[in-house]
């Protein structure tokens, strides 16, 4: 293949990888989105309203944990593995809707779509690893990117219709999930792909002791810390911020439409911060994102209350930057690992940072029930000053010369 037409099929590879992953993704938040329904047609506590969310990031620790040790995403070729399981979380989603309404099987279930969800993520990593080199920053944060419009959609769904009808939006997800499996069979491997390899038990030890890719794991679990449990209690925040401020007439649609926005953007954030990666550096780029998602968990006390003027613009830049680093710590780990297991230490990396988030997420309603919404986002930003620390330290190593073709 020639590189002119090696260049032009990237960019298909790119436009339907990310079609599929945004699409696949909207089954992560789609029982939280319907979760208020949900809740008062299952006589739900506050506490099992949170496993629909938390069943999903430990379903996707263990299954991510599984596909590390047994290096499935280096064993199965990605598309057939991210096909099948965007397939199978899409079941999983459609029986709660068909067949559940009681906490317990819809627990069970959210946890098998986040096992499901395990197999989608990593390998359109690795898929956009092998296809890219230059601008591999670029285009992890275009799947990321995607990925964060995809987690927002449901919230669009309830927003446009499914206020009142939570069986519209877990039907709506699980549909498009489909459409995403189909269109991942559509993409071949890329010139870059390491072929598959055998299974290795010592890959992943391996990846434990390599200096610069822990460093750039610390980076991600800084910044995952953060990440999932404002994505899950942002809608919860915005309401109480509302009817503080005196906007509680319809704050529930208000605030669905809000978090979509403040999720959905992020995407943009991904991708601008991509391209920002691959000019001037992976530490650069995520240290100066952490800096200021970590610091809006702290102001976002001090606008509690106040006017859409206010907390709009706010919560938008927030999320625009608490995602926007996230495909770089990806893309430096697919620089500094082994290359045949880029797609294990890949699905390492994800594995530990979303069981950070099943912390983090259970964490927020604790502090709501000491000091309330105002504060709730206070202890996240722990995170994002770990993260950059981590960073920091990476950015001085000679590992880091491997990062953005040593731009650091």
């Amino acid at each position: 293949m020639s590189q002119r037409s090696v260049s032009s099929r990237r960019r298909q590879v790119l436009l339907v990888i990310a079609v599929a992953e945004l699409l696949v993704m909207s089954l992560w938040f789609s029982a939280t989105a319907a979760a208020p329904e949900l809740a008062a047609e299952w006589g739900l506590s506050s506490t099992e309203t949170a496993w629909l969310t938390i069943a999903v990031q430990l379903g996707f620790v263990v299954g991510a944990f599984l596909s590390s040790v047994l290096t499935l995403s280096d064993v199965i070729p990605p598309r057939y593995l991210f096909a099948g399981s965007a397939f199978l979380g899409a079941v999983f989603t459609a029986s709660i809707a068909a067949f559940v309404d009681t906490a317990l099987p819809a627990i069970a279930l959210r946890f098998l779509t986040g096992v499901a969800l395990a197999g989608v993520y990593p390998p359109g990593m690795k898929i956009m690893a092998g296809w890219f080199r230059e601008g591999r920053g670029f285009a992890i944060g275009v799947l990321v990117g995607a990925l964060t419009v995809g987690s927002a959609l449901p919230h669009l769904l309830r927003g446009v219709g499914g206020v009142g009808q939570p069986r519209l939006v877990l039907y709506g997800a699980a549909g498009l999930s489909v459409i995403g499996a189909v269109l991942a069979l559509w993409v071949e491997p890329g010139p870059y792909q390491a072929p598959a390899a055998p299974f290795d038990p010592g890959a992943l030890s391996r990846m434990l002791r390599d200096r610069g890719t822990m460093l750039a794991n610390g980076g991600y679990f800084g910044h995952m810390w953060e990440l999932y449990a404002v994505w899950t209690w942002i809608p919860a925040f915005l309401i109480a911020s509302l009817s503080a401020g005196g906007n509680g007439a319809n704050a529930s649609e208000t605030a669905s439409f809000i978090a979509f926005g403040t999720i959905a953007i992020g995407g943009l954030g991904a991708i601008v911060a991509g391209v920002a990666s691959d000019q001037i550096g992976r530490t650069t780029v995520t240290t100066v994102s952490m800096i200021i998602s970590g610091l809006a968990s702290v102001l976002a006390g001090f606008v509690f209350g106040s006017s859409l003027l206010i907390l709009v613009p706010f919560t938008l830049i927030w999320g625009f930057t608490i995602v926007a680093d996230s495909a770089q710590f990806s893309t430096a780990v697919s620089e500094l690992a082994e290359e045949s297991y880029v797609g294990t230490a890949l699905t390492m990396q994800t594995a530990v940072g979303f069981l950070l988030t099943t912390v983090s997420i259970q964490l927020i309603p604790m502090v709501v029930e000491i000091v309330g919404w105002q504060w709730a986002f206070l202890p996240l930003a722990i995170g994002p000053a770990v993260g950059t620390a981590s960073m920091l330290r990476l950015r001085g190593l000679p590992e880091a010369k491997k990062l953005a073709g040593g731009r650091k």
